[in-house]
């Protein structure tokens, strides 16, 4: 194994900061990862697994190990007249994922373009975006026990997925690592455009003229358009998630904030936390090299050579302001190290 030592992980997270691994490995194959375990255990210390780090800011230095997820491989199982069983490993990167599966001729995943990490990271916060959540498309996924060693095939009821929530950021937190997942595609074009901002660019085209090609074009250019690259400005992307309230909090919450934008989720209403934070008056905000992007309030930044316990501070600052004013309480999605 190349297991390395006091490893700076700056190139290692889209945040950019700079915090040490006592230890540090990139995996390539399962049993790579299960000796990488086993170290970590021989000499009792912690470990962290990441994929692109692209969700995470690290406060401090890591004292044990970091296993960065990097088994590669995607391949088509099986294929019926309408759908298709497509599977990726861990470490494939998302993006690349949905262009290939579109270059397959497979669709439901185009509304999720662009969307940074790897695919094992993509179930655990069950992502979404522009009308589509990855647990509708989710069949299985195999998970390492991590006190056993034991490759599991988990079931997408067993998954427990919720608004960007899954089993493995509750029961099942530090104890499975996602190895690989199986996806069911569609073999036909539908696309969906139920999210306002997409249709708004796409519906007054034909609707053949309309495919999930030029859905997922179309995605990438509206995220790209809204959010920092994090290559040139270090970001997570969306720092919290939207916050869910009761639909008599939201109309309580709309008598005082005319201009309050909310979404219907089920019996409740999915506030937009971007529209939380600017309204308290932060988008735009820097404090040296932390700051909050000036054209999204919901993207935390780095300009260069802030730490993480500065950008925490702002997230708590932020935090503590929008409770205040809305009395709303902000979730990071963002893991803090």
């Amino acid at each position: 194994m190349d297991i390395q030592e006091h490893v700076n992980l700056r190139n290692h997270t889209s945040f950019h900061v700079d915090a040490y691994a006592r230890y540090f490995i990139s995996v390539t194959t399962i049993e790579m990862l299960k000796s990488a375990l086993s170290f970590a255990t021989q000499r009792k210390i912690p470990f962290l697994l990441i994929g692109e780090g692209s969700n995470l800011l690290f406060q401090q230095d890591y004292p044990g190990l970091v296993v960065e997820m990097n088994i590669k491989g995607r391949t088509v199982l099986e294929s019926a007249e309408d759908t298709c069983l497509v599977k990726a490993q861990g470490g494939e990167n998302w993006h690349e994922f949905v262009l290939w599966t579109l270059s397959q001729q497979l669709y439901g995943l185009e509304n999720l373009s662009l969307i940074p990490g790897t695919v094992g990271a993509a179930p655990v916060q069950n992502i979404g975006a522009y009308g589509v959540e990855l647990c509708e498309h989710l069949s299985s996924l195999d998970a390492l026990e991590v006190a056993t060693g034991e490759i599991h095939t988990l079931t997408k009821a067993q998954c427990e997925f919720s608004y960007r929530h899954s089993v493995f950021k509750g029961a099942m937190k530090g104890k499975f690592i996602i190895c690989s997942v199986t996806f069911t595609l569609n073999r036909k074009a539908n696309v969906n455009l139920t999210y306002g901002a997409l249709a708004k660019v796409l519906d007054t085209l034909p609707d053949a003229e309309i495919t999930p090609e030029l859905v997922s074009q179309t995605v990438s250019n509206i995220r790209r358009s809204k959010l920092p690259d994090p290559e040139k400005l270090g970001n997570a992307g969306s720092f919290f998630r939207n916050p869910e309230v009761s639909i008599a909090d939201f109309e309580r919450l709309k008598s005082v904030f005319p201009d309050l934008v909310g979404y219907p989720s089920s019996e409740r209403v999915k506030l937009a936390a971007a529209w939380l934070i600017e309204a308290a008056g932060w988008k735009g905000y820097r404090d040296g090299d932390a700051g909050v992007h000036q054209d999204h309030a919901l993207v935390l930044v780095n300009y260069g050579h802030a730490t993480g316990t500065q950008l925490k501070a702002l997230a708590e600052a932020i935090q503590s302001s929008v409770h205040h004013k809305f009395g709303i309480k902000l979730i990071p999605e963002v893991g803090i190290i």
